[in-house]
């Protein structure tokens, strides 16, 4: 029989092992190619009340004059730019107020050199570095030739196994971090219940001596995170999206082939028999030109809405979670939200509120917890 487990844990396994400031420093050293040698040069100014899908994910330290942000994503997001923007603003503010720095001095007040960095190991086909600018999400409309005053960068390292190789192999704490998420992936593709997989792979990982001192010491608590992250319905769901994908995909290149054959076929036989093979040249390029203006319009319409619905619904969560944890039924019926217009009364509503009560109420959402 399997234990009761406590499934409230808050810290993923990322952030576990990069707290220890020995790791930290290691995988600082491989990503930029210095030699600091000692950990104590590190100081830690992670916020420890930002929480992310009911879980922190979040490490921020300062090197020197620079001031890291590190997040682990196990889902792309594009609004990381703009996640990263509220936290270095209160970065910044605190770094301030602990050196009493007076932003109305005459004189140019220096702050440390921001650096953010994403690292994810989600299931999507992500290259092994991306960036992500805040600039993308602003509204550009047609003919405008500003510039925007804002800007923040997101470097996205996909660390998945076979990903970032060179960083891998000169971080061996992340290339272990790898290898024991792949294990457990493994064994869910191969019908394991979650906690079944997450077992196997500790006790294979500790056989192999990786992350040895983590998942002994740590067993439970390990346990505990991968159940709340990666549960049976979430990656059923990611796996179902994975392969919806892939069959749509198959599909179009079925479909594209078998309706070239079939219009390759008829316009032959129709040029044969009526003898018009100008009429058929002529008669297949408006065809390609009305259907490809038409797909296009019809698509980037639907794009379009989607992508600001997506921005809207993504801009009321993380104002929400700045004021509170936000239940995970409240976020998705967030997320599901398709009316514009009822998005932009909730972010209205998120502006005003000081809590997150006050939100609901305001909204009407009592109910969904």
């Amino acid at each position: 029989m399997k234990s009761k487990l406590n499934r409230t844990y808050k810290d993923r396994l990322f952030r576990l092992i990069f707290q220890d400031k020995r790791e930290l420093l290691a995988l600082y050293n491989a990503m930029n190619g210095s030699d600091y040698d000692d950990p104590e040069d590190l100081i830690i100014t992670t916020l420890e009340d930002v929480i992310y899908m009911s879980m922190k994910n979040d490490v921020a330290f300062l090197m020197g004059d620079v001031l890291n942000l590190w997040e682990h994503q196990s889902s792309y997001n594009p609004n990381m730019p703009l996640r990263g923007l509220l936290y270095f603003a209160r970065l910044y503010r605190r770094y301030l107020d602990e050196h009493n720095i007076s932003i109305y001095s005459s004189s140019l007040k220096k702050l440390p050199f921001p650096q953010y960095v994403v690292f994810y190991n989600g299931l999507g086909d992500e290259p092994d570095r991306r960036e992500l600018l805040l600039s993308d999400a602003f509204i550009q409309a047609e003919g405008r030739k500003m510039e925007p005053c804002l800007e923040v960068k997101a470097v996205m390292l996909n660390i998945n196994m076979g990903k970032n190789q060179k960083l891998m192999d000169e971080c061996q704490r992340l290339k272990e971090y790898a290898v024991f998420v792949a294990s457990i992936r493994e064994g869910l593709v191969s019908g394991l219940e979650a906690e079944t997989a997450v077992e196997n792979a500790i006790r294979d990982c500790l056989q192999n001596g990786i992350l040895t001192d983590i998942l002994s010491k740590h067993k439970q608590e390990v346990i505990g995170m991968f159940l709340t992250e990666y549960d049976d319905q979430k990656f059923m769901e990611w796996e179902r999206e994975e392969r919806f994908e892939a069959g749509r995909q198959e599909g179009i290149a079925v479909g594209l082939e078998q309706g070239r054959a079939a219009g390759m076929a008829e316009g032959r036989a129709a040029g044969m028999a009526e003898g018009r093979a100008a009429g058929m040249a002529e008669g297949r390029a408006a065809g390609m030109a009305e259907g490809r203006a038409a797909g296009m319009a019809e698509g980037k319409a639907v794009g379009m809405a989607e992508g600001k619905a997506e921005g809207i619904a993504g801009a009321v969560c993380m104002l929400l979670e700045e004021k509170g944890q936000l239940p995970g039924p409240l976020q998705f019926a967030i997320l599901a939200e398709k009316d514009i217009e009822t998005l932009n009364g909730w972010l209205k509503a998120a502006g005003r509120s000081t809590s997150l009560e006050e939100f609901l109420k305001q909204t009407g959402l009592e109910d969904i917890r």
